[in-house]
């Protein structure tokens, strides 16, 4: 048996697993190296106790995996001398040059606000590091949101948008709607929705028909169902990420499946060339949009100030880790043996993938289920990529 299929064996038994010990209700996971996809399996139900399996082709709301997709189209905007990641992205997406920071409230619960020191660039939107946050990890936009009736992301609406900067443009590192912002910037620039562009420049190309801001009845009939879990255990809700978004959120509205992300995870293992050779990123754009560019600042843990919607997250605590354009960097050996340099990122409703050029394999994990970071769907990642790693020696 070569190293290849063993490492098939033992992720497929880590997908079984997850759901036969109780961990998860359902599960969709994958591999890829540069040539082709490996293998997908499925296990489990799309809705605990439903009579719906999980399949293959199962739909699923990505949130956060989305960023890299609405990040590829940016970084062909560079290619093409369109966009200037170091102007202000204003010239682009005037809404963001009205923004203000943020420096707290007042005695009578009012926000204080004054103008940033320097104007946001696109280029801070894709490494985080504009000011936006997220009211789920941060408790100033939570107090805004419960206090002053700030939407969230998850409405899809343009009112969602209009969040103050925590910060200085380009000062820290903060985890947030960021890359809804760049994908203001990717409108202003095409002249189309960012579904659009998307759709034309990266998802076409690459064959990707089942990934979409915009959920149709084709890919509603094969909609995982979102799952909540609390102190006595999961259960199935309602909750469904807006059909027709009233602006597409570049951050986490896509609609899409694990065969789709694969087919892009590849992409980047095949230093942008889709699987004909077309090309949607040229090797020079790869080769520095996958470093960690964020200097002297660092991606910190995630804190879950919304117990519901997430919990404490933070990959491979005491490592260092970096971002790119638009992922995560571990910046040493990771546990599971992925190695330094590698790529990755993750989804509100625990989904998770890691992108690694170095040995030309990638693997995506999908569930439903809130909170983020719930020990029993990114520990079953985990063991995944691990399981992956051991036996590819």
């Amino acid at each position: 048996m070569s190293d290849v299929q063993k490492a098939i064996e033992a992720a497929s038994g880590v997908i079984q697993d997850s759901v036969a010990n109780g961990a998860v209700p359902g599960v969709v996971a994958g591999l890829t190296n540069a040539e082709e996809t490996l293998f997908v399996e499925a296990a489990g139900s799309r809705a605990l106790g439903g009579d719906q399996p999980m399949t293959e082709d199962t739909v699923f709301s990505i949130f956060s995996t989305t960023k890299a997709l609405t990040g590829t189209v940016a970084l062909q905007l560079v290619e093409s001398g369109q966009l200037d990641l170091d102007a202000p992205a204003k010239e682009y997406a005037p809404g963001i040059g009205e923004l203000q920071v943020i420096d707290g409230f007042a005695g009578n619960g009012t926000p204080v606000l004054r103008p940033p020191a320097s104007e946001v660039t696109t280029r801070q939107l894709l490494l985080h590091t504009a000011g936006f946050g997220y009211d789920f990890f941060n408790e100033t936009y939570q107090r805004l949101a419960t206090d002053h009736g700030q939407p969230s992301v998850v409405t899809a609406s343009r009112a969602a948008l209009q969040t103050p900067l925590l910060f200085d443009p380009g000062t820290r590192w903060e985890y947030g709607s960021n890359i809804d912002w760049a994908g203001q910037v990717i409108e202003g620039v095409t002249g189309t929705t960012l579904g659009e562009a998307l759709k034309e420049r990266v998802l076409d190309p690459l064959g990707m028909t089942s990934t979409s801001f915009v959920l149709t009845d084709e890919l509603r009939s094969r909609l995982a169902t979102m799952h909540q879990r609390d102190d006595s255990g999961i259960v199935a809700t309602d909750f469904v990420l807006p059909a027709e978004p009233e602006v597409h959120f570049g951050g986490h509205g896509l609609f899409s499946t694990v065969g789709d992300y694969l087919t892009f995870i590849r992409m980047w293992l095949n230093d942008g060339a889709a699987d004909d050779g077309t090309t949607i990123l040229k090797p020079e754009t790869v080769a520095w949009a996958t470093r960690n560019d964020l200097g002297d600042l660092a991606v910190t843990m995630l804190p879950g100030v919304i117990p519901s919607l997430s919990n404490d997250a933070e990959f491979f605590p005491g490592d260092p880790k970096g971002w790119a354009y638009t992922f995560m960097t571990n910046e040493n050996v990771a546990p599971t043996g992925r190695p330094a340099g590698a790529l990755g990122w993750a989804g509100l409703a625990n989904l998770y993938y890691w992108i690694d050029r170095e040995n030309k394999i990638g693997g995506y994990w999908a569930t439903q289920i809130l909170p983020f970071a719930d020990p029993g769907s990114v520990g079953g990642f985990l063991d995944m990529e691990k399981a992956v790693y051991d036996a590819l020696g």
